[in-house]
């Protein structure tokens, strides 16, 4: 029952000491979900065993390059691939165009279909669904229509105990029922509670990405008590005004919104090119919100299984 995101890239704008543009990956029960995809990011996939054919759906924040620029070059790579799986592309308006320009001029065929969703960045919407989760987008604010993207893991059934329904004489054909909360019926016709025969479910897991935007506090009850948060952190305090002109935020910024949303864990990204030791932006963003961590790339962050109470 995995939920986990891997980051393969965590710098702003350019590749730097070591850092490559935004991209990372979602593993949901081993379905994963692209979220960005800056440039170099199927060779960061080579670089950190990311299976790639596991992925059917990509999410992108924004068209800044260096969270598109990579996409081309993976859609391409699929097809010689001989990839025949539906691909669906989640953006904000332009995603179409620039893709089939960057197609149309580079004589490229896709082997699959491409199906391209444009999203309202400037509203909270659900735009996608499947058996593993659903996700909405975040409202952001940037230089350009700029959305993040809020995962939730789908709501699970009761657990079964398959011993007590040995113990109680109950038929394992009951199973779906019981785990939907109805009682079972033994082999005397009897009603047997469902308690006596379940343990809680698992509480459903979350995780949002936000990047890139502008310090937007009206965000926060979109993302209260969620498990996970990636938010960006270009900055750090003493560089607010560049952070007020290009529409980024600082690490304190980000730690704000976690802690004010109410967030079990923060990661923070997106990092600016100044900064060669990244520890200056965790102190500042952990004097806020201690359980902050740097969002290192090859890193993966898990959400671990726990119960309704």
């Amino acid at each position: 029952m995995t939920f986990e995101v891997t980051i393969l890239g965590s710098n702003a704008a350019v590749p730097a000491f070591g850092r490559h543009p935004s991209a990372q990956v979602l593993n949901v029960n081993e379905q994963c979900y692209l979220i960005d995809c800056g440039e170099g990011t199927q060779i960061r996939m080579n670089d950190f065993s990311i299976r790639r054919h596991r992925i059917n759906q990509i999410f992108i924040s924004h068209l800044h390059g260096d969270h598109i620029f990579g996409l081309i070059g993976l859609l391409t790579s699929y097809s010689l691939g001989q990839r025949t799986e539906k691909m669906d592309i989640f953006g904000p308006a332009g995603i179409q165009e620039l893709l089939e320009v960057q197609l149309e001029y580079s004589k490229s065929h896709l082997t699959f279909q491409l199906d391209v969703h444009i999203v309202d960045p400037t509203q909270s919407t659900l735009i996608f669904s499947d058996k593993n989760l659903s996700v909405s987008t975040i409202p952001l604010d940037h230089r350009i229509p700029a959305c993040g993207y809020l995962f939730r893991e789908k709501d699970r059934l009761l657990n079964v105990i398959p011993e007590k329904l040995t113990e109680y004489g109950i038929d394992f054909k009951q199973i779906n029922e019981i785990k939907r909360g109805e009682k079972g019926i033994n082999s005397a016709g009897e009603a047997v509670d469902n308690n006596l025969l379940t343990l809680p479910p698992y509480v459903a897991r979350s995780f949002a990405y936000c990047s890139d935007t502008a310090y937007k506090p009206d965000i926060i009850p979109l993302l209260k008590d969620i498990d996970l948060l990636y938010h960006e952190a270009t900055f750090t305090e003493d560089k607010a005004e560049n952070a007020i002109a290009t529409k980024h935020s600082t690490a304190k910024q980000a730690a704000m919104i976690a802690r004010d949303a109410d967030v079990k864990k923060l990661l923070i990204g997106h990092f600016s090119s100044r900064y060669h030791d990244l520890n200056v932006l965790l102190h500042e963003a952990n004097s806020v919100f201690d359980n902050t961590q740097l969002a290192i790339e090859g890193t993966t962050f898990s959400v671990e299984l726990r119960r309704v109470r």
